[in-house]
């Protein structure tokens, strides 16, 4: 291993996956095979033998070396102690004249024991997993198979909710004039978004779980997703409980509807332009995020999704199954659709973009909703979480068209409150207006837009010119 790696290892320390261990004399520590089976249970990871857990190297006995790791491979070889058994390839190398051991340990389609005892990694530690649930939710992060495809052989016509495909295939046509779905019947619909398939191993052909869950009736879907529901709460006030809640167990079509109208009801709806459009981040941000945690969520688990709107912050969770244990960022984002029958489902109706093109529309809309960016969790529970800041209003020079026909940088950049920013886009449009019509139109009091206005006199963006009656607005400029 090349030094200047492994120095950076040593500074980052132990993680999720890295992993010290002093090393037991002559022997390979028993805690060392603990931490194999939760790397192989988990994304994988590194273990380094000969280095204290704060990350000083103490070094082996050189010598002993070559016998520690014939011993280690005799260990994990034997079913009775690692099961089940995998081939590791440790290497011996040299850093600072000191002797080290280097494994690294892949993630595995199986989940493995040792002596019996199921281990997770969870941050920097090997942990027993004894919960039936915690044990069924690692199967399932590593089943190879996409279980949206399974085909319940006795769903049939009745089991759907038939009657919203007029609505669907409408939308898809706003979307697209001549959809390939204007001209199919109802069946061929079904089967061109491959919610009729066939299952592999039976051959048995029929509706599957991505059908019951786009467009199934909301008792099939309790009988086949016992616990599948998504907990919308409010809690701004009351923050042990809520202020509202909303409990929606109904097929993803109508569950989008909904969910949107509880972040609608509850969230500020900011200006923004782009070019000479009108955007509203409200609506694109609960968008990605729902849709996020409506079409990539595991169904099999039975861990209920929510999505929370609290002061500070907003955040969904949902089941998942990982690929990894990183944040998801624009720079490292690789996308792996969970469901690719509804992801693509949800695409042909415009719910959805391309692939990966959620993350790059959050990262950019929530930073002009609140100023900050929000984060994205990979893991067991998939969370998003965006921060939410009522006051923060994006620079007025970065909106750029609230006075129309002026070039980007004109307008003095000064942060203004929301409703500022209401005052400022209606004058540009109507200078002539009185502020008791401002009040009207942007929906304030006219005490709050008398305030604006003096404030935006202040802050040297506004000035009046003429007489009290027949005068009008002027918005200066730097």
């Amino acid at each position: 291993m090349p030094s200047d790696k492994f120095q950076t290892v040593l500074a980052v320390g132990e993680t999720v996956a890295v992993e010290f261990k002093r090393g037991g004399g002559n022997a390979v520590s028993a805690d060392t095979y603990e931490t194999v089976c939760s790397f192989l249970n988990r994304f994988g990871g590194d273990i380094y033998l000969g280095v204290e857990d704060d990350g000083k190297v103490i070094g082996l006995a050189k010598n002993a070396a070559p016998s520690m790791i014939k011993n280690f491979i005799n260990i994990i070889s034997n079913p009775e102690y690692l099961h089940p058994t995998v081939y590791l390839a440790p290497e011996i190398f040299e850093y600072g004249g000191k002797t080290l051991i280097h494994v690294h340990v892949p993630p595995s389609s199986e989940v493995h024991s040792c002596k019996k005892v199921i281990y997770d990694r969870v941050d920097d530690a090997d942990v027993k997993v004894t919960a039936t649930g915690q044990i069924a939710q690692m199967y399932i992060r590593k089943q190879n198979i996409f279980t949206e495809r399974k085909v319940y052989k006795y769903v049939t016509d009745t089991d759907l909710r038939l009657d919203l495909l007029p609505k669907i295939r409408q939308i898809a046509m706003n979307l697209q004039k001549d959809h390939l779905w204007k001209t199919m019947s109802d069946i061929e619909l079904l089967r061109s978004a491959k919610l009729i398939t066939r299952d592999a191993d039976s051959g048995v052909i029929g509706y599957n779980l991505a059908a019951v869950m786009l467009l199934g009736r909301d008792d099939v879907i309790k009988d086949i997703t016992p616990t599948y529901r998504t907990d919308a709460l409010l809690r701004k006030v009351n923050l042990d409980r809520y202020d509202d809640r909303l409990i929606v167990e109904t097929n993803l079509i109508e569950s989008y509807d909904l969910l949107m109208g509880f972040a609608e009801k509850h969230l500020w709806d900011k200006f923004y332009l782009e070019g000479d459009k009108r955007i509203s981040l409200r609506s694109q941000i609960a968008r990605e995020m729902l849709v996020n945690t409506l079409m990539h969520r595991e169904f099999t688990s039975n861990f209920i999704a929510k999505f929370v709107i609290e002061r500070d912050r907003m955040y969904t969770e949902n089941a998942n199954r990982a690929a990894s244990d990183d944040s998801i960022t624009p720079v490292n984002l690789q996308p792996n659709p969970k469901n690719p029958i509804i992801a693509a489902f949800f695409r042909n109706i415009g719910y959805a973009d391309d692939l990966g093109s959620g993350v790059r529309n959050l990262y950019r809309y929530v930073k002009r909703y609140s100023g900050k960016d929000p984060e994205l969790l990979d893991g067991d529970v998939f969370r998003t979480v965006v921060p939410l800041d009522d006051e923060y209003s994006f620079d007025v020079d970065e909106i750029k068209a609230q006075i129309k026909g002026q070039p980007k940088g004109n307008i003095r950049t000064i942060n203004c409150t929301l409703t500022e920013v209401a005052v400022l886009e209606y004058i540009s449009a109507n200078p002539t207006a009185t502020q008791a019509v401002i009040s009207e139109a942007i929906g304030r009091s006219l005490r709050s837009v008398k305030n604006d206005i003096a404030s935006l006199k202040g802050k040297g963006l506004l000035v009046r010119e003429g007489a009290k009656r027949n005068g009008k607005w002027v918005v200066k400029y730097s």
